[in-house]
């Protein structure tokens, strides 16, 4: 078990004022008062929904060992420590990276952020990794790995303590490098902070999480700040095609990077093909067939091999390797039924941008004769704008619609779908129809394809759950979508 003084947690914290006994030793670090006990140091942090100042006395009342607060409470009982300071999140951020030794900086870190692209980066960058012969970790929106142990994810980037927990379990293992999503979340609520990355990689900023961060200014701004704060030590490489790729490297002190394809940069790409087999790129002079689709894909091939040469890899042997690597589940993931001539895409894309790019890759590769039959939903108690552009988008981009439930959460399926529905425009009109249950939405695609049509299932990629008022009930759209073409194929 770790037994560390408090004063060695809080080296990196600024300390506004102190209150109560200085030498106690603390064994654990929560955010959860209800965790709280003998040895522990709570840390109360003030969140959207709740504020943890408001459980300092409840978790006291457990013999806990010390507080970490933005405001001391009325009443302190002498045999606890009280910390003050001016951000709790910010400090438990440090003392949990202190807590168990500083395990980002015994790895190569790299962070990847931007609306779209993010998850099939670190895969891939974790798979080129391992094929390159290293011990590496993988934290994601699918799953956390250490090197080919699997560890269920419940965030894009967990929380401070969990996040150091994790990277300091694959220092244990031997890794010697990790590769993490960086979500604008854990950036604005401080779960990266005191975290040593080598790398930082920038995909493109488009319409999301406006819910949380209220405008698009404050989005970019929790973006921006990620590599605000790598070191000069460290990488910076954007997308210079994105019109947003340049502001993410205004003032960094790391070293600044650039990929595209369409103009000057550190690394260069030329599409030659994008065909239903794969992409066919001239990168940096050398000719490469890649087994992802989509220009969206070449760009993320692009933003992983300027990252690896970066970290000092043979540009030929990392290209020779991503030639021959998948992406990551969900993301624009072939379920194909060969009985019925029928091809299923299952994807991810949750965001106007995404379900555009999705959209438009199989346009240019369809043939001229094959359907494309999206079935679409948008989530509950998120941000509320993007539901009638994801559905006009929809619509004007697929041959037949299905507008149909995703993760409701806590609001009515069908006041979503009204929401969705009045984002589409006359002329599309006759192609859109509402089936609120997402099986049976799925079922009805299917029924509706044709020989050589795609069947496009989008907003939920890997997740294998729907979640309805509060309940998360087992739900995965590539084995439904394999169940029901196993049933049509009896």
């Amino acid at each position: 078990m770790i037994s560390l003084p408090l004063f060695s947690l809080l080296t990196d914290v600024a300390v506004l004022a102190q209150h109560g006994p200085s030498d106690v030793l603390i064994t654990g670090l929560t955010l959860d008062s209800r965790e709280a006990g003998p040895g522990i140091a709570f840390c109360a942090l003030r969140g959207t929904a709740t504020d943890g100042h408001k459980f300092i006395e409840i978790a006291v009342g457990q013999g806990l060992a010390a507080v970490i607060c933005e405001e001391f409470p009325a009443t302190m009982n002498p045999a606890t420590a009280y910390v003050l300071v001016k951000d709790s999140a910010e400090a438990l951020a440090h003392m949990a990276s202190a807590f168990h030794g500083h395990p980002s900086r015994q790895l190569q870190l790299v962070g990847i952020t931007g609306t779209n692209g993010k998850t099939t980066c670190v895969t891939l960058l974790h798979k080129l990794l391992r094929e390159l012969g290293y011990h590496a970790g993988l934290l994601s929106t699918v799953q956390n790995q250490i090197d080919e142990e699997v560890i269920p994810a419940t965030h894009t980037t967990p929380d401070a303590i969990r996040l150091n927990a994790l990277l300091a379990r694959m220092v244990a293992a031997g890794c010697t490098h990790a590769c993490m999503e960086v979500s604008s979340h854990a950036v604005a609520q401080h779960r990266v902070t005191g975290l040593r990355f080598v790398g930082g990689v920038f995909t493109n900023l488009t319409h999301d999480h406006l819910d949380y961060h209220g405008t698009f200014d404050n989005y970019l701004k929790a973006k921006k700040g990620f590599f605000d704060a790598l070191p000069k030590t460290a990488f910076a490489i954007t997308n210079a095609d994105d019109k947003r790729g340049p502001v993410m490297l205004q003032n960094t002190a790391a070293r600044r990077e650039t990929y595209s394809l369409r103009g000057a940069a550190t690394f260069r790409a030329r599409l030659i093909a994008n065909e239903v087999h794969g992409l066919h790129l001239e990168i940096d002079g050398r000719e490469i067939l890649f087994r992802l689709i989509g220009v969206f894909n070449a760009y993320n091939l692009l933003a992983v091999y300027g990252a690896a040469v970066l970290l000092g890899e043979d540009p030929m042997e990392v290209l020779t390797i991503l030639s021959g690597l998948t992406t990551a589940p969900g993301r624009f993931e072939p379920v194909v039924s060969e009985k019925q001539r029928v091809t299923g895409i299952i994807d991810y894309a949750h965001t106007p941008d995404a379900l555009e790019n999705v959209l438009q890759t199989l346009h240019e590769i369809r043939q001229p004769s094959q359907q494309i039959i999206t079935v679409v939903g948008c989530g509950g108690n998120r941000d509320a704008a993007k539901r009638p552009i994801m559905a006009n988008l929809a619509a004007r981009l697929s041959n037949k619609v299905i507008l149909t439930a995703d993760n409701p959460r806590f609001e009515d399926p069908l006041e979503i779908l009204a929401q969705m529905q009045a984002g589409v425009t006359a002329p599309d009109a006759a192609k859109v129809q509402t089936v609120a249950d997402r099986r049976e939405a799925i079922r009805t695609a299917v029924a509706l394809a044709g020989p050589d049509d795609i069947v496009l299932v989008v907003g939920k990629g890997h997740e294998n759950y729907q979640e309805i008022r509060g309940v998360k009930a087992p739900f995965d759209d590539k084995l439904i979508l394999t169940e029901i073409f196993a049933e049509l194929n009896k």
